[in-house]
Parts: C-alpha cells; structure tokens; sequence
C-alpha cells in the first residue's frame, strides 16, 4: 500500500504541474488550478475517471504496462520520469521487441511551436499518441477516442466516422501504406502484445485488411489532397504530408495549406474558434 500512495501522490504532483495547453486539450471554463483535471487526464490516457481516482488515492494496486505507458505519454514525463512512474508501480518498462511509448524531443517542439497546421503524432502501430489543438480541432476532439478509437488502421480498415474525406485511388494507396507499415512494425518489434492483438483484430474485421497483408502489398508515403468537411468552417482542402522522426517509427501528420489560400484561412479560424467550440460543445 505504501507504494500505491507513492504512485498516487506522483501521479498528482505531474497532472497539477501539466496544462491544458501543453497537453493538448481545451481550456475552456473556470479553472480552479492550472494543471489537468482528473476528467481531463482520463480522457487523453484513454481511461475511465473513476480509475484514475483510484489510482492517485492508491487504491487501484496493479496499473498495467499499457496503463503506465498512456499516463506517461499523457502527463508527458520525460525517460527518467517515466522509468520512476514504473518503478513506482512495481512494473519493468518496456524494453526490447515492444513498441517505446515516448516521444522524440523534437518532435514534441514541433508540436508545441509550429502555427498554422494540424498535426497528430503516431507511433509504429499507427495509434494517436499526440496531437496539437489545431490538429484536435480539424479532426475531432482525440481525447474522447477510447482504445483502437485512436488506432488510424483500425478506423480505416473498419470503417469508423471521419472527417477527412479521400478519393478511391488515395484511399487504396493510404491502405497500402497502413499495411506495410504495420507489417514492418511486427517485423521490429515482435514482443509487443498490442500490436500483436491488432493485427489479429484487422484481420478478423476486414477481409480488405487480410487481402493486402497475405499479398505482400507494399506502399510509400506521398503527399496528397484531402478534403476536410468541418461542422464549423464547412469543407475544404489541405496537403496530408507524414514526416517521420530520424532514429524512431514516429510518425507525424502534418495538415497544412498554402498561405492566402482559402484553406488556410479556415485553418486560421478553426486555430481560433475550435477548441473554443469543443469545449463549449
């Protein structure tokens, strides 16, 4: 129990000390405190509040290596934070064969400083492990996303609601391209249980998904145009770009338009009003 309490009490002191702002969320309404609400935290790990109360009252005694993983990623601790909330949990973190739950430091600046487009951050097996309020409001709201909710192959081969919209020839390469990459992710990293049970998933819900993989498709990334159709700022184009990080299977999505461009101004807008809305909503 001792170790539960200092679990809790960290867990705490690293949500009071992380913003809406850095996390990514709205920060809409009356706050009482700087740091992320309970709600809040929940949201982005993907888990339910009641359990995160349980854990910071040290009442939930065995978080599991996918629970950890997605409170670090949430709270964004750094190596040595995270490697200290796993001591604390009495867990071993994950090492060789499994996918590393952190984010290049790079790539987390990227994030925190470039205006003006939308981007979302996965890992090797295509989850949505970050994103900036500009991405969340192009997008949707991410931290509402429950488990394979935030997966990109699994909304894609399963048919899952979205607002970007693409043509039949850029959804078969982007198919294309989600399959080779997850075949490559299998390939580096054949410890880790979650991929392991997502490709298992695909194959069991997508008889496409299934055709791709046994045929050894491969594809590369490319530019394109996608249509983003909006609630608010009504339908328009952006570039889709997906920049990867030298040294690491992060991915970033990057949702941009030329400057002057129509496009650009709803981006500039939504940059104002979308989170504003989300939170309203």
């Amino acid at each position: 129990m001792s170790g539960s309490r200092e679990l809790g009490r960290a867990l705490r002191g690293w949500r009071d000390r992380t913003t809406p702002q850095a996390a990514g969320v709205p920060a809409g309404g009356v706050r009482r405190a700087a740091g992320l609400r309970r709600e809040e935290l929940a949201q982005l790990a993907g888990l339910s509040v009641d359990y995160v109360v349980r854990l910071e009252q040290g009442r939930a005694t065995s978080p599991s290596v996918q629970v950890l993983s997605a409170l670090s990623r949430a709270l964004r601790l750094s190596t040595a934070e995270r490697e200290h909330l796993f001591v604390l949990a009495g867990q071993t973190a994950p090492g060789v064969g499994r996918i590393p739950p952190d984010m290049p430091p790079g790539v987390r600046r990227l994030l925190d400083q470039l205006d003006g487009v939308a981007l979302t951050v996965c890992d090797a097996s295509w989850n949505m492990i970050e994103w900036n309020p500009l991405g969340a409001a192009l997008i949707g709201d991410l931290s509402m996303l429950r488990g394979r909710e935030r997966n990109v192959a699994w909304r894609e081969f399963t048919g899952m609601p979205s607002r970007i919209r693409c043509s039949p020839e850029q959804t078969a390469l982007f198919r294309a391209v989600l399959v080779t990459d997850l075949r490559a992710a299998t390939a580096r990293y054949p410890a880790d249980p979650g991929l392991r049970d997502l490709v298992a998933a695909l194959r069991a819900a997508s008889a496409d998904f299934v055709r791709l993989w046994d045929d050894g498709v491969v594809g590369t990334h490319e530019s394109n145009s996608k249509t983003v159709h909006h609630p608010e700022v009504g339908s328009f184009s952006v570039d889709c770009d997906v920049l990867t990080a030298p040294g690491s299977d992060v991915k970033v999505v990057c949702y941009s338009a030329p400057v002057g461009s129509d496009a650009a101004d709803r981006l500039k807008l939504l940059s104002v009003i979308g989170t504003q809305s989300m939170s309203a909503s």
